[in-house]
């Protein structure tokens, strides 16, 4: 290998094509150009005089070289990453970014209107909303918040339970016929949703499952167009005059809902004000996250 040492930016795009297995996948997370990733990595294979990925079909697999520079790039991330954390730790000042990541059914059904009020509010913090059903890793500062439906959240981090999510089953308003009743609409394994798989399955109705998406927002639309009866969260179907409730909240697939920050985040400034706004906002939000609608009817499922 030549002594030549790689920058920052150069160990920046190794990681990034070892984590993802190629390109494409390195371009978005870096955000830039695919032409751009391959341009560098062959200056860089070249500079080194030594190949850092095997190419093949399936992606693109790191050569022991390549191993040995991406778990470099790894650990100066992580030591930048611990860097920008303690600075901005004590940042006093409510201006600056935010970076947030959430489910697109969370941004959608619920939460955009909050960030509103709270960029009304506080007109010098700029919200960068990260639209993400993966868990980002706040250590590494993919993101400063996350606002996340889950039972346990990550040891790792700090926050608030700012709520309690209740699903239930819906179905098209003015659809009674036979084939609604027997046909579903379920998620693809692709969603991360394995409680629900679980729950179809128990319930007998999985096999009617002819439509399968990888989102929530999806699966909405689908109920919606009569595709069959599926499962929603309350919040995001109550409000929707062509759907109806089949029943009450289901209890075993009521999960909580938390907003979560970077232990050496929390006393940020802009960090504490948005917690401070996002409780008090959700806290108002409870019925409806809970599920209290009075158009609920009583229904076989």
């Amino acid at each position: 290998m030549s002594e030549r040492l790689a920058r920052w930016d150069d160990l920046r795009i190794v990681l990034a094509i070892a984590e993802s297995g190629s390109l494409a996948g390195a371009a978005r997370r870096l955000g830039v150009n695919h032409a751009t990733v391959f341009r560098r990595l062959g200056e860089l294979e070249r500079q080194l005089g030594v190949r850092l990925f095997e190419r093949s079909r399936g992606g693109y697999t790191p050569t022991p070289a390549g191993e040995e520079l991406a778990a470099s790039a790894s650990r100066v991330a992580r030591d930048i990453a611990d860097a920008e954390r303690r600075v901005l730790g004590q940042d006093l000042a409510l201006s600056g970014t935010l970076r947030i990541t959430t489910t697109d059914t969370l941004l959608m059904g619920l939460l955009t209107p909050h960030f509103a009020r709270f960029r009304a509010k506080h007109p010098r913090i700029v919200l960068e909303v990260v639209v993400s059903n993966r868990t980002l890793n706040l250590s590494r500062r993919d993101a400063d918040i996350a606002i996340r439906p889950t039972s346990a959240p990550p040891e790792t981090l700090v926050g608030r339970r700012v709520g309690r999510i209740a699903q239930a089953v819906y179905a098209r308003a003015d659809r009674h016929d036979d084939i609604t009743r027997q046909a579903w609409v379920g998620p693809d394994p692709h969603l991360g949703y394995p409680a629900l798989e679980a729950w179809m399955v128990r319930q007998g109705v999985d096999a009617h499952a002819g439509y399968r998406v990888d989102s929530m927002l999806a699966m909405q639309a689908a109920i919606r167009s009569g595709l069959g009866r599926g499962v929603l969260p309350c919040y995001l179907a109550d409000d929707q005059p062509d759907l109806r409730r089949l029943g009450e909240p289901i209890a075993e697939l009521a999960t909580d809902l938390w907003l979560l920050t970077h232990p050496d985040l929390r006393r940020t400034a802009r960090v504490r004000a948005f917690f401070d706004s996002l409780a008090t906002a959700l806290d108002a939000d409870g019925e409806r996250l809970a599920g209290i609608d009075r158009r609920a009817e009583d229904c076989d499922v």
